[in-house]
């Protein structure tokens, strides 16, 4: 089974992109989710943890959230491989988000 729950805040103001190919709707956020515990010097620390939206959920992400947003979000992990210009192997790993729910709810302030 591979499914994930993350809570934590977005680091960025969520950006909507339209994929050209398919018309299709999508956003990638970052959450930081803070660690279960404190370092030797009482600190908390965050991982931050990259998550892709797809179709409507994508559309009221953008228009609901912005930076400090506290969300919660529940998926799947995938991950792949690719090779960069300089023929190196890179590793990728995201969330792909199959639902999510508003922690902490502000209205979005117009522009």
């Amino acid at each position: 089974m591979n499914k994930i729950l993350l809570v934590g805040r977005l680091v960025k103001d969520p950006e909507l992109k339209i994929l050209e190919e398919s018309q299709k709707s999508m956003t990638r956020i970052v959450i930081a989710v803070d660690r279960g515990y404190k370092n030797g010097d009482g600190e908390r620390k965050a991982d931050f943890i990259p998550v892709s939206i797809w179709g409507k959920k994508a559309e009221i992400i953008c228009k609901y959230l912005r930076k400090g947003s506290f969300i919660s979000v529940s998926g799947r992990l995938r991950t792949g491989t690719y090779e960069d210009r300089d023929g190196n192997k890179k590793y990728l790993s995201e969330v792909v988000a199959e639902d999510f729910h508003f922690v902490e709810y502000k209205k979005k302030e117009e522009a």
